[in-house]
């Protein structure tokens, strides 16, 4: 049976270990989210460009505008920590962009049908860069490095706001004439 002082040793053993791991998990999704906002500056001119309406591309060019700040805060989030500003391959972010390909590949140029599906999969991408932001500027603080957690909160709210606009463009117009596109077409 451990003593009481190989115990505390085993605890303290054990907490440095975990907080090497969560730090090294940090890191591994700090990477993760780099590679992804990476390749969003070579996926959002796409997008833009295949826009129907002008206010959709003015809302994806000020987002690219934003993701390359977002890709220089994550260098400097990696300086504060000593590292190498370096991307690991994103599986989901990989995924997103593709299925935004094949939106656009599946919908008629021109339409505010194309608009809509460009919408949806921009609303997809930005989910998933609120829920990494927001985990990753939570374990930041978790941590004690409340200066990373401030920079990554920033990318986190404009994030929110990019979402938040995309689907007020949606609503104020977009969705219904896409419905329109498609009760004419029926008709027509």
């Amino acid at each position: 049976m451990p003593t009481t002082k190989t115990r505390k040793k085993n605890a303290n053993h054990s907490s440095t270990d975990t907080d090497q791991q969560l730090e090294k998990f940090f890191v591994d999704a700090l990477k993760d989210i780099y590679w992804a906002e990476k390749q969003l500056t070579k996926a959002l001119p796409k997008m833009e460009k295949a826009s129907t309406s002008e206010e959709l591309r003015d809302a994806i060019s000020t987002h690219l505008s934003q993701t390359e700040e977002h890709v220089s805060r994550l260098e400097e989030v990696f300086e504060q920590l000593g590292e190498k500003a370096r991307g690991k391959k994103c599986e989901a972010m990989e995924g997103l962009i593709k299925e935004s390909e094949s939106v656009l590949e599946e919908t008629e140029e021109g339409s505010m049908t194309r608009d809509a599906a460009i919408i949806m999969a921009a609303q997809k991408v930005e989910h998933y860069e609120i829920a990494t932001y927001g985990t990753l500027a939570q374990l930041a603080a978790t941590m004690g490095r409340h200066d990373i957690a401030e920079t990554l909160g920033l990318t986190l709210n404009e994030e929110r706001k990019a979402d938040e606009l995309l689907t007020e463009i949606a609503v104020n117009g977009i969705n219904w004439k896409a419905e329109q596109e498609s009760k004419e077409g029926v008709m027509g």
